[in-house]
């Protein structure tokens, strides 16, 4: 007997949500043994999973048991192996680059009581 592979995504703690997992095998971001899987796919024990994430980094997990209840996430962990290889020195950059430049894209902060005033003084309002 198997899990739903949405279920046991969200489960396992490799989603946030089922609705994300289920997104993510619609779009084909989930492979199970090499073959793009459905949501409602039957998965069982031993399988390889392939995820694709954000900025085309790729996870590799193997099932190693099975769950359809959320569980504590440090036994959540437990229910796979990830075989994913670390980064190079390369991509460790390039992911520090790209946090910084998305914190210095969402600088669309409400401005602060004294800005707002020095503005209002440099503009001629005051």
């Amino acid at each position: 007997m198997g899990v739903r592979l949405d279920i046991w995504l969200d489960v396992a703690c490799l989603y946030r949500t089922r609705s994300e997992a289920q997104k993510a095998c619609r779009l084909g971001q989930v492979s199970v043994n090499g073959v793009t899987a459905k949501p409602h796919r039957e998965l069982k024990g031993g399988e390889r999973l392939e995820l694709q994430r954000p900025f085309g980094r790729r996870q590799t997990v193997v099932v190693q048991a099975l769950a359809d209840a959320h569980l504590p996430k440090a036994e959540a962990r437990a229910l796979y192996d990830d075989q994913t290889p670390d980064p190079s020195p390369q991509e460790v950059e390039l992911r520090r680059l790209e946090r910084i430049y998305r914190a210095a894209a969402q600088t669309t902060a409400r401005p602060t009581r004294d800005e707002r005033r020095a503005r209002r003084r440099m503009s001629g309002k005051d």
